[in-house]
């Protein structure tokens, strides 16, 4: 179990338009000792107006659905980030579309479940997030970048990133966390963080679910790495 770094609760919104899912969630979320669904809302004009009136405290974790009435999820993902850019964003969601998927992760969502995800799933995957991780299903992410192609020839694909920079990144794609990837290499956490900016910096990507996705469609990381 990942631990809470800022020793407190994990403060959550969601939004859902389906109150039967929303009261899944909250009775599941409220057993986590960890962790506090602090507000939930049908729509996303809705959850905004209650951030921009301070109505609700402002979240760590927005667990966002996709097909919502009005804006969609993927409409609200930049408004979501520039209203409340501290806090990270899951989707959580039915859809399995590819192109739902990879929009979203290049939008900048950290994270990237289904509904039919278990508890377990859940829970973890929004401690890793809150770790500074990704939160992308591996069968998923498969399923999307089997449709992606390599953009890069060889040549250029070697000196866009550093040795040590592309094993971070592949193990950031294994899903490991900053400090389990320096315990790893036997490298500072100081120095992963280092290297994770600059493989940001130099894929054009906020995040780490979108580096990832970036890595795979240029072909710096074999789509094999997923199987």
């Amino acid at each position: 179990m990942i631990e809470n770094p800022m020793n407190r609760k994990i403060r959550i919104m969601m939004v859902e338009d389906h109150p039967e899912y929303r009261e899944i969630v909250e009775l599941a979320l409220g057993k986590e000792p960890d962790m506090e669904l602090t507000s939930q809302f049908g729509t996303t004009e809705r959850a905004l107006r209650s951030l921009r009136d301070r109505e609700s405290e402002e979240p760590d974790i927005i667990l966002l659905d996709l097909h919502l009435p009005g804006v969609s999820g993927l409409e609200a993902i930049p408004q979501l980030s520039t209203e409340i850019p501290r806090s990270k964003i899951i989707i959580l969601t039915q859809s399995n579309r590819e192109e739902d998927v990879l929009k979203a992760i290049m939008l900048g969502a950290s994270g990237y479940l289904l509904k039919s995800s278990t508890v377990k799933q859940l829970t973890e995957g929004i401690r890793t997030v809150m770790e500074g991780g990704a939160s992308l299903d591996a069968k998923l992410a498969k399923f999307v970048l089997k449709t992606l192609k390599t953009k890069l020839p060889p040549s250029e694909i070697e000196h866009l990133l550093s040795k040590r920079e592309l094993e971070v990144l592949t193990m950031l794609a294994e899903g490991r966390v900053k400090k389990e990837i320096a315990e790893g290499l036997h490298i500072s956490l100081t120095t992963v963080v280092s290297h994770v900016g600059h493989i940001y910096e130099k894929l054009n990507a906020p995040n780490a679910p979108a580096a990832i996705a970036k890595a795979f469609q240029l072909g710096i990381l074999p789509i094999s790495n997923l199987e």
